[in-house]
């Protein structure tokens, strides 16, 4: 396997990826749709999963490895019966919204290359919660019965031109259409380019955001409410960490997703100045120490199961994200630089790593 897995990453770095950069004459954007729209057409269901094998139970759900695909690869669920093949033990969708939108004006994703990093400011482009519902009702996927071959999150967001004041109404809208068919549910309420987004976090918004939402979600299925997850910034101070920390623990929160992507431009190589100039949010290598941190701060502050992402761009990186408290990791730009070798690499250092640890 070790040797597949070798053979897999060098032909990923060596031939596909710079293929995949040269779609479009290099437009990060045009080449994750082409990709996407590929995947879309794979199911999954029909190919011999060899994946890491590390189950754990995380709020309820049996996850069959700790690795799962991070939101926003896959914001419309087209390529969702692909990603079980790759080894993923979880995917992430979305992030959706109440309403269709169709996001910030092009360009809006940038390759750091030198930097292993990307900038987007997608703004939550999408065909809206009602439309993924529909695609994944036509595939006969329902909560709890890994007909994708995996457990599914589902990540909603607000629209853009929904007020503040107004968010819980339009998070509740999104949550009806999809909550049937979501093993866990994803409040993403810190990604930087939907105007006014993060203040969501402030108390005087997520107290009412939460609590309705997990109210809902009984409401809905009184027996087996689907679980929620809150998504929080790299960007805020451990104090604002702390209050949200303490809203979402009061609310019936189910676990934290730490983090999204930054603001700051820390770690970013000289070679890639003029592109860290762009307005957006930045994910990659230069993230990783700071992810890390604010998920080692979260679980020593709570007892809350956290998803870490940010930086996950090694199988040292999973290691050191799981050393800091993570119970599952996810990918999104490791997986653009690295491929799908990254996922079992991962799960060969965690193995040998469980292996050695003293009983």
């Amino acid at each position: 396997m070790a040797k597949i897995t070798s053979a897999v990453d060098a032909g990923y770095r060596r031939l596909l990826r710079p293929a995949l950069f040269r779609i479009g004459d290099g437009d990060p954007e045009a080449a994750h749709d082409r990709m996407i729209a590929i995947l879309g057409r794979v199911d999954g269901r029909r190919i011999p999963i060899r994946r890491p094998s590390d189950p754990v139970r995380i709020a309820g759900i049996d996850f069959p490895n700790r690795i799962g695909l991070a939101a926003g690869l896959d914001k419309n669920g087209t390529a969702a019966r692909a990603w079980a093949a790759f080894g993923f033990g979880h995917v992430e969708l979305g992030t959706v919204t109440a309403r269709p939108q169709p996001g910030n004006p092009q360009p809006r994703m940038f390759r750091l290359i030198s930097s292993n990093a990307i900038i987007n400011r997608m703004g939550f482009n999408n065909e809206g919660a009602a439309a993924l519902a529909a695609r994944l009702r036509q595939w006969g996927v329902s909560r709890g019965d890994a007909t994708l071959g995996l457990p599914l999150g589902i990540s909603i967001g607000k629209n853009k031109e929904v007020d503040l004041a107004d968010a819980t109404d339009n998070y509740l809208a999104a949550l009806d259409a999809v909550e049937p068919f979501a093993d866990y549910i994803a409040i993403n309420i810190s990604s930087p380019n939907t105007p006014g987004l993060r203040q969501l976090a402030d108390r005087s918004f997520l107290v009412d955001l939460v609590t309705e939402l997990v109210r809902r979600t009984v409401q809905l299925s009184p027996h087996n409410p689907v679980p929620v997850f809150v998504k929080l910034s790299p960007d805020h101070a451990d104090a604002a960490v702390d209050e949200a920390l303490e809203v979402c623990s009061a609310a019936g929160v189910s676990g934290i997703i730490a983090t999204n992507t930054t603001l700051q431009r820390d770690h970013v190589s000289t070679a890639d100045a003029a592109l860290a100039s762009q307005n957006g949010g930045l994910s990659g290598a230069p993230l990783t120490r700071r992810s890390r941190e604010v998920v080692r701060h979260i679980t020593a502050h709570t007892d809350l199961p956290v998803i870490g992402v940010g930086g996950v761009m090694t199988p040292d990186d999973a290691s050191a994200m799981f050393d800091a408290g993570a119970s599952l990791v996810q990918l999104y730009t490791g997986f653009i630089y690295r491929g799908p070798a990254l996922i079992h690499q991962i799960g060969a250092a965690t193995a040998r790593k469980d292996a050695h640890a003293p009983e």
